[in-house]
């Protein structure tokens, strides 16, 4: 069920999961009285603040499930989808809404919640949110040149604030918390009550408001599953006892011209230095390495994975982050890109009195370069487009 990892519902058991989540959804809403215009627009005359209530409650968990499950590994973040940020419409769109909010008493979800349970209004309500959609379909045009001015791209408050997610997290918290408080005072003077909550239930309270602030600090202190397995990573190769298969140049040269199908080679090298590497490499930079997205490339049952790149220790540490990511038996190239290159692309050719090793050496890697060549030129082929040749028939009646 993305973004969790590991996916371990599929693709079309999500339908059903969406549907019980979105039943249980709209049960809450409704539980929550949000079926009740009365009480929705309550937070605008401040005698009623159950909605902004819920929506700081849904938020705050929303935010520590987000935080938690992101640093235990177990929800993929660059899957998020963000909203990206247009100025102008993101204002002139929030007053349209707070305006039809105050005066129609729903918004477009607590609206389907309220006609589930059979209230005209909120039926009216959807009703006139339908026309107002096909309206600004039908004249988008008139429309477009504000609704994309001011693009700011994806932001977050904590990058805008130029904080860290968890120092962003406790703050958030806390003003929720403060907020739930200064409402709750203010909801008894205007409706001039005094609400007494017994001792017990404060304790309670106060418990269930600590709980995200102590999650939160948690993920804060503590080294996250990446930087657990990048320190793994580090110390092993700083120790040695990370013992990884290894292949020196020729051996590599040799595989990839007879068996280049039974191996996957990866350049751990950044994207610029990668226009120059060794024909059949894919790039994945070193930072990408255990991304959550290359787990099914380094568990290939029948192929095994080369890394190659320009440092013999990040190399190293390449291919132990991919053992731990899956890779039963990650192999390494003992040399660098540049210097298989060197070797291979321009041989040194031996004296005429050179031992005999030398020479076939020589001639190994000559062979090796016409052959890389060629395979080097075909997998370009492979990636230009097909070129539709129009051929002026012949023949026929003239």
């Amino acid at each position: 069920m993305a973004p969790l990892v590991p996916e371990f519902i599929s693709p079309e058991f999500n339908l059903v999961i969406a549907l019980i989540v979105g039943i249980g959804f709209g049960y809450a809403l409704e539980q929550a009285g949000f079926s009740s215009s009365r009480k929705l627009v309550g937070l605008f005359y401040g005698y009623d603040f159950t909605v902004l209530k819920v929506f700081f409650t849904a938020g705050i968990t929303a935010m520590t499930g987000v935080l938690v499950l992101g640093h235990l590994g177990l929800l993929n973040l660059e899957m998020l989808y963000i909203n990206p940020t247009f100025l102008y419409s993101a204002i002139i769109g929030g007053l349209i809404m707070g305006a039809g909010f105050i005066m129609g008493g729903f918004c477009p979800g607590t609206s389907l919640c309220a006609a589930a349970v059979g209230r005209l209004d909120a039926m009216a309500f959807i009703g006139g949110s339908v026309v107002g959609i096909l309206f600004f379909m039908e004249a988008f045009p008139l429309f477009e040149p504000i609704f994309v001015a001011e693009y700011l791209g994806v932001l977050t408050f904590y990058e805008v604030l130029n904080i860290s997610p968890e120092l962003f997290g406790v703050i958030l918290t806390i003003v929720a918390l403060g907020a739930f408080y200064a409402t709750s005072k203010l909801e008894d003077h205007i409706n001039n009550k005094k609400t007494d909550v017994p001792k017990n239930r404060k304790w309670v309270y106060s418990a269930i408001g600590v709980v995200p602030l102590l999650l939160i600090g948690l993920v804060w202190l503590t080294p996250s599953k990446k930087e657990y397995v990048r320190n793994l990573a580090d110390r092993q190769a700083a120790s040695g006892e990370a013992q990884l298969e290894t292949m020196d140049i020729d051996e590599l040269a040799f595989e990839l011209v007879n068996h280049a199908h039974e191996y996957n080679l990866i350049d751990v090298r950044d994207t610029s230095s990668f226009s120059e590497s060794i024909p059949t490499a894919i790039n994945i930079p070193f930072d990408e390495i255990d991304s959550e997205a290359w787990t099914d490339l380094y568990k290939q049952p029948y192929k095994k994975n080369i890394f190659i790149g320009d440092s013999e220790e990040t190399v190293l540490k390449a291919g132990i982050l991919a053992r731990i990511m899956g890779d039963e038996d990650p192999i390494i190239l003992d040399s660098s890109v540049i210097d298989f290159r060197d070797a291979i692309y321009t041989p040194t050719e031996p004296a005429p009195d050179a031992p005999k090793h030398d020479k076939d050496v020589y001639r190994f890697r000559n062979n090796a370069r016409i052959d890389l060549i060629r395979i080097e030129e075909r997998l370009k082929n492979l990636q230009q487009p097909v070129k539709k040749v129009i051929k002026r028939v012949e023949g026929g009646c003239t």
